[in-house]
C-alpha cells in the first residue's frame, strides 16, 4: 500500500489534490484511495462510538485537555464531560458528510471541505498516537524493513491531504 500512494502522491503533482471549483471543492483522489479512505473513516467512527476504555489511549490527541496543570485536574474533568459528546457529535457528522461526498463523487461545499480537514486530521492524530509521532518526524528516515513502515507512509499521505486542503482553503491551491 505505501508504494502504492507513494506512486498516487507522484503522479499527482501536475494536479491539484483538492481544488476550488465553481460547483464547490473537488476532492482528486484516485479509486483506491477513496476507498482507503472510506475505510479509515470507519474505523474513526467505531473509535469514537466505543467504550472501551483501551481506545482512549488513542484518541487522546483528539480530546486533549483544557487545563495542564495539576491543580487543576477537576476544571479538566469537567471540561471533558460537558465537551465531549459535543466534539464526538461534530467529528461524526463531518465523517457523515466527507463519507457521502466522497462515495457518490459529489464536491464539497466550505463546510463540507471543513469537515474533510477534521476528518483528515483526526485520522492524522490517531494515526500520529499509535506510531507516537513528535514534531520532529520524518516519513523518509523509517527503514524499509521497519515494520510500521507502511503506516509511516499513510501518515505522511494523511499530512499531504491535509497540507493541500488548507492550501485550496486558503485559495493557493496545491
Amino acid at each position: 500500500m505505501a508504494v502504492t500512494v507513494g506512486l498516487a502522491m507522484a503522479r499527482r503533482k501536475r494536479r491539484q489534490v483538492v481544488e476550488r471549483t465553481a460547483a464547490g471543492f473537488v476532492i482528486n483522489l484516485d479509486t483506491e484511495e477513496i476507498e482507503l479512505l472510506a475505510r479509515l473513516l470507519d474505523e474513526l467512527r467505531n473509535l469514537l462510538l466505543t467504550t472501551d476504555p483501551q481506545a482512549a489511549a488513542v484518541l487522546r490527541r483528539l480530546f486533549p485537555p483544557a487545563y495542564h496543570l495539576a491543580d487543576d485536574a477537576a476544571a479538566d474533568q469537567e471540561y471533558q464531560r460537558l465537551m465531549r459528546d459535543e466534539l464526538v457529535a461534530s467529528r461524526l457528522a463531518a465523517i457523515g458528510t466527507v463519507d457521502d461526498a466522497l462515495q457518490q463523487g459529489r464536491p464539497l461545499s466550505e463546510e463540507g471541505v471543513i469537515g474533510f480537514l477534521q476528518s483528515v486530521n483526526s485520522l492524522r492524530l490517531v494515526l500520529g498516537t499509535l506510531l507516537d509521532v513528535q514534531e520532529d518526524h520524518d516519513a523518509e528516515s523509517v527503514a524499509d524493513d521497519d515494520p510500521m513502515v507502511g503506516e509511516h507512509h499513510l501518515y505522511h499521505f494523511l499530512s499531504y491531504l491535509l497540507d493541500a486542503t488548507v492550501q485550496a482553503l486558503s485559495g493557493q491551491g496545491r
